[in-house]
Protein backbone atom coordinates (compact mmCIF):
# COMPACT_ATOMS: atom_id res chain seq x y z
CA UNK A 1 0.00 0.00 0.00
CA UNK A 2 1.60 3.26 -1.07
CA UNK A 3 1.35 6.54 0.75
CA UNK A 4 -0.67 9.25 -0.87
CA UNK A 5 -0.43 13.00 -0.56
CA UNK A 6 -2.91 14.55 1.83
CA UNK A 7 -2.91 18.32 2.33
CA UNK A 8 -5.29 20.95 3.62
CA UNK A 9 -5.20 24.60 2.56
CA UNK A 10 -7.16 27.82 2.84
CA UNK A 11 -6.93 31.39 1.64
CA UNK A 12 -4.37 33.38 3.61
CA UNK A 13 -2.92 30.28 5.28
CA UNK A 14 0.20 28.25 4.73
CA UNK A 15 -1.70 24.99 4.52
CA UNK A 16 -0.33 21.72 5.85
CA UNK A 17 0.58 18.18 4.91
CA UNK A 18 -1.53 15.79 6.95
CA UNK A 19 -1.22 12.27 8.33
CA UNK A 20 -5.00 12.05 8.76
CA UNK A 21 -7.99 14.37 8.85
CA UNK A 22 -11.67 14.59 9.56
CA UNK A 23 -14.05 16.67 7.45
CA UNK A 24 -16.98 17.87 9.54
CA UNK A 25 -19.41 19.86 7.38
CA UNK A 26 -21.78 22.28 9.10
CA UNK A 27 -24.73 19.97 8.48
CA UNK A 28 -23.00 17.26 10.57
CA UNK A 29 -24.23 18.96 13.75
CA UNK A 30 -27.73 17.74 12.88
CA UNK A 31 -26.84 14.83 10.55
CA UNK A 32 -23.56 13.14 11.61
CA UNK A 33 -23.49 10.78 8.62
CA UNK A 34 -21.77 13.48 6.58
CA UNK A 35 -18.51 13.32 8.56
CA UNK A 36 -15.67 11.88 6.52
CA UNK A 37 -12.21 10.65 7.50
CA UNK A 38 -9.08 10.47 5.35
CA UNK A 39 -5.65 9.01 5.96
CA UNK A 40 -2.39 9.57 4.06
CA UNK A 41 -1.68 5.84 3.97
CA UNK A 42 -4.85 5.31 2.00
CA UNK A 43 -6.27 2.99 4.67
CA UNK A 44 -8.77 4.51 7.03
CA UNK A 45 -7.83 3.70 10.61
CA UNK A 46 -10.99 4.47 12.55
CA UNK A 47 -9.22 4.19 15.90
CA UNK A 48 -6.73 6.87 14.90
CA UNK A 49 -9.52 9.12 13.66
CA UNK A 50 -11.45 8.57 16.90
CA UNK A 51 -8.34 9.49 18.89
CA UNK A 52 -7.95 12.61 16.73
CA UNK A 53 -11.54 13.70 17.41
CA UNK A 54 -11.36 12.91 21.13
CA UNK A 55 -7.99 14.59 21.70
CA UNK A 56 -9.02 17.70 19.75
CA UNK A 57 -12.23 17.97 21.78
CA UNK A 58 -10.31 17.70 25.06
CA UNK A 59 -7.68 20.19 23.86
CA UNK A 60 -10.48 22.60 22.96
CA UNK A 61 -12.00 22.26 26.44
CA UNK A 62 -8.57 23.07 27.93
CA UNK A 63 -7.98 26.00 25.51
CA UNK A 64 -5.04 24.13 23.96
CA UNK A 65 -6.38 23.40 20.47
CA UNK A 66 -4.63 25.36 17.73
CA UNK A 67 -7.18 26.43 15.15
CA UNK A 68 -7.53 28.83 12.27
CA UNK A 69 -10.82 30.66 11.71
CA UNK A 70 -11.49 31.29 8.02
CA UNK A 71 -14.14 32.81 5.76
CA UNK A 72 -12.98 31.21 2.49
CA UNK A 73 -13.42 27.57 1.42
CA UNK A 74 -11.09 24.95 2.89
CA UNK A 75 -9.46 22.83 0.19
CA UNK A 76 -8.32 19.25 0.72
CA UNK A 77 -5.98 17.65 -1.80
CA UNK A 78 -5.88 13.86 -1.60
CA UNK A 79 -3.32 12.81 -4.24
CA UNK A 80 -4.67 15.24 -6.82
CA UNK A 81 -8.34 14.80 -5.97
CA UNK A 82 -9.60 18.12 -4.64
CA UNK A 83 -12.43 18.49 -2.17
CA UNK A 84 -13.77 21.84 -1.04
CA UNK A 85 -15.45 22.52 2.31
CA UNK A 86 -17.57 25.67 2.07
CA UNK A 87 -18.93 25.55 5.63
CA UNK A 88 -17.56 23.37 8.38
CA UNK A 89 -14.46 22.11 10.14
CA UNK A 90 -11.37 20.25 9.00
CA UNK A 91 -9.59 18.64 11.91
CA UNK A 92 -6.16 17.21 11.15
CA UNK A 93 -2.96 15.75 12.51
CA UNK A 94 0.04 17.25 10.74
CA UNK A 95 3.22 15.34 9.95
CA UNK A 96 4.86 16.45 13.20
CA UNK A 97 1.97 14.88 15.15
CA UNK A 98 0.29 18.14 16.21
CA UNK A 99 -3.49 18.37 16.09
CA UNK A 100 -4.89 21.46 14.38
CA UNK A 101 -8.23 22.66 13.08
CA UNK A 102 -9.54 24.98 10.39
CA UNK A 103 -13.10 26.18 10.91
CA UNK A 104 -15.38 28.65 9.23
CA UNK A 105 -15.66 31.56 11.64
CA UNK A 106 -19.44 31.82 11.55
CA UNK A 107 -19.85 28.30 12.99
CA UNK A 108 -19.55 26.93 16.51
CA UNK A 109 -16.23 25.12 16.83
CA UNK A 110 -17.45 23.46 20.03
CA UNK A 111 -20.54 21.96 18.36
CA UNK A 112 -18.56 20.71 15.38
CA UNK A 113 -15.94 19.09 17.64
CA UNK A 114 -18.67 17.48 19.75
CA UNK A 115 -20.29 16.08 16.60
CA UNK A 116 -16.99 14.63 15.39
CA UNK A 117 -16.23 13.14 18.80
CA UNK A 118 -19.67 11.52 19.11
CA UNK A 119 -19.62 10.20 15.54
CA UNK A 120 -16.14 8.66 15.80
CA UNK A 121 -16.80 7.15 19.22
CA UNK A 122 -19.97 5.45 17.96
CA UNK A 123 -18.17 4.33 14.80
CA UNK A 124 -15.46 2.57 16.84
CA UNK A 125 -17.96 1.02 19.27
CA UNK A 126 -19.85 -0.66 16.41
CA UNK A 127 -16.90 -3.05 16.02
CA UNK A 128 -16.46 -3.90 19.69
Amino acid sequence: MSDKTLTVGWEGGDGAACVCLLVVPARAVAEPGYIKGMHASGASDKHELQALAQTAYYQYQDDELEFESVASPIVINASGILEQVDAGLVLYRDQSGSIRAVVHGSLSLRKLLESAHRFCTRWVRLDI
